[in-house]
């Protein structure tokens, strides 16, 4: 674990290898989590060796400031490490910390006043159009049953077609999509209702599942069914993406809320403007909106010179 390389108190160290220990027996990490949390606190001792101008004691950790901590998170941010990482560094110092408190060799009071570095907001992944198209298509459907294969490509086409929540789509009843309908009412986080277009591709796709089912789907229970008749669950969806994504080739990103962001992304690409995008998905705030669709600078300004009259 590169120890010899850490000029810390001999009694600190075997308090961190006795920690390292307890997480590993204990608490079962991962290999992938212990190595990154031996690595946080390797890199902490020996900022501490250079920031102290010596080995790093029990003492030292007790006397330890809120401004050290800040100290060694600036020394980080130097060498350009991201605030994700950071904030890892951060987690695996309190769990040290915490274990020495326990002990009753130290006090963890100025980790914990220091606050995590605010975490960047994920990007989504959306897929390709062609990606996309043809997760939703009938052909990809992996299911031997042709019922529940078509029940799934309904799903899938609902998510991508309407940009609906996966939760939103499992909760919808069979009276919600009548026959010539245009639109589809959604009730979603809040229990705010919008209005989504209803597209006759998503439309004869949940035709064709309702043709299949085996089960009488009545009008105050769930549309979509699982295997033996109850309410489809969402971790069916979920396994049968991850089947697809093994089978043709898919990034790992490639999730049922991935469509959703697609069909963000996809409208976007083709035209679409934030505002009616934001109503379609149901966000309260057009900011959410901009950062799910991934928008840019470079993409605003050139809505802005195609659009502006004085561009």
């Amino acid at each position: 674990m590169n120890e010899l390389l850490i000029m810390a108190d001999p009694r600190l160290m075997a308090e961190r290898a006795a920690w390292l220990q307890s997480l590993a027996s204990e608490r079962r990490l991962s290999a992938h989590t212990l190595d990154a949390y031996e690595r946080d606190t390797r890199q902490f001792l020996t900022f501490m060796t250079g920031h102290l101008a010596g080995p790093t004691t029990l003492k030292d950790i007790e006397a330890l400031r809120p401004a050290d901590f800040r100290a060694f998170l600036a020394a980080r941010r130097r060498d350009d490490i991201g605030a994700r990482s950071l904030g890892r560094n951060l987690a695996g110092l309190r769990s040290l910390l915490r274990h020495l408190e326990k002990k009753g060799l130290v006090n963890a009071a100025g980790a914990a006043a220091i606050r995590s570095p605010k975490q960047p907001k994920s990007l989504p992944k959306p897929l390709s159009d062609t990606q996309a198209i043809n997760v939703v298509s009938d052909e990809a459907q992996l299911h031997d049953e042709p019922w529940i294969a078509a029940r799934d490509a309904a799903v899938m086409t609902l998510l991508y077609g309407c940009g609906l929540r996966i939760s939103e789509a499992l909760d919808l009843l069979p009276g919600d999509l009548r026959s010539g309908a245009t639109s589809l009412r959604i009730t979603g986080k809040g229990n705010k209702t919008r209005l989504v277009p209803l597209l006759s591709v998503v439309f004869d796709a949940v035709e064709k599942y309702r043709a299949l089912c085996p089960y009488h789907l009545a009008a105050d229970q769930p549309l979509f069914r699982g295997a033996r008749g109850g309410k489809l669950q969402q971790a069916i969806i979920q396994r049968t993406m991850q089947k697809m994504r093994s089978a043709f080739g898919l990034p790992e990103t490639a999730t049922p809320h991935a469509l959703r962001h697609s069909f963000a992304t996809h409208l976007l690409a083709g035209g679409g403007d934030l505002r009616t995008i934001q109503e379609l998905l149901g966000h309260a705030s057009l900011s959410t909106t901009q950062v799910y669709t991934g928008v840019d600078s470079a993409r605003l300004l050139e809505v802005y010179d195609r659009a502006h009259p004085r561009a």
